[in-house]
């Protein structure tokens, strides 16, 4: 679905990217795992245009999309929830919505129903603003307008971020509601017993390099590298 090959970015003078090279297959979901200031959100920004690699290339579906500007790159059919959310808090949460809407009228496309019934607490909350809902509530809408783009692949930046326990649960049932249904998603996250619970595969990435990839239950084994690479133990 999506696959990184020697990856390279920068902010500035700052050399974040140091040759990632990571994929996530159809169907799957893929968690990149790693402490702060490591390149997890770079690494999604380079994939969805805001930080093209320099050098690098990233393949869609097969096709390179390196260099491609961000509009066009969603319009292919990947979807962003980003980290902090990013609504729109002055508008209503079926604005918020309908805005984003896009291929609609294919069969099996997320519509504001489809969407609605998935988190029901969005519909009672349609005319609600942005700005009046509480975080769990801005995420699920977060999600929710990503897929009203109606993507194939999701790029998940830190979904749990600020989120009550209960709620993290609640994510982590609706990323693997989304994989049943079919969707590629690559899942930045700090929270790694969510991650580890949700993923096919997992990458660690430090120092913008990749340092460490296996099936989640070898890493949820190995207590070396979640200690040396997460900061993490038992």
């Amino acid at each position: 679905m999506i696959e990184l090959i020697d990856v390279h970015a920068y902010y500035g003078d700052s050399y974040v990217l140091q040759g990632v090279s990571l994929e996530v297959k159809d169907g799957s979901v893929v968690a990149l795992l790693g402490r702060n200031g490591m390149g997890k959100t770079t690494t999604i920004r380079s994939i969805i245009g805001y930080n093209p690699p320099h050098p690098g290339i990233i393949r869609f579906k097969g096709n390179d999309i390196t260099g491609l500007r961000p509009h066009q790159i969603a319009r292919m059919g990947i979807g962003l929830v980003p980290q902090g959310r990013n609504i729109f808090p002055s508008l209503s949460v079926e604005e918020n919505l309908t805005m984003a809407a896009r291929g609609g009228r294919k069969a099996g496309a997320w519509t504001l129903d489809k969407v609605y019934a998935l988190f029901p607490i969005l519909k009672e909350r349609s005319k609600y603003k942005g700005n009046l809902l509480s975080g769990g509530e801005q995420q699920m809408l977060t999600i929710s307008r990503a897929l009203m783009t109606n993507p194939s692949l999701l790029l998940m930046d830190e979904p749990s971020e600020g989120l009550a326990p209960i709620i993290v649960e609640e994510v982590g049932s609706i990323i693997t509601q989304l994989k049943e249904e079919g969707f590629s998603i690559l899942l930045v996250e700090q929270n790694i017993h969510m991650a580890l619970d949700v993923a096919d595969y997992v990458y660690i990435i430090s120092k913008g390099k990749i340092v460490y990839e296996s099936k989640p239950e070898e890493l949820d084994r190995n207590e070396e590298a979640k200690a040396k690479h997460l900061g993490v133990s038992g």
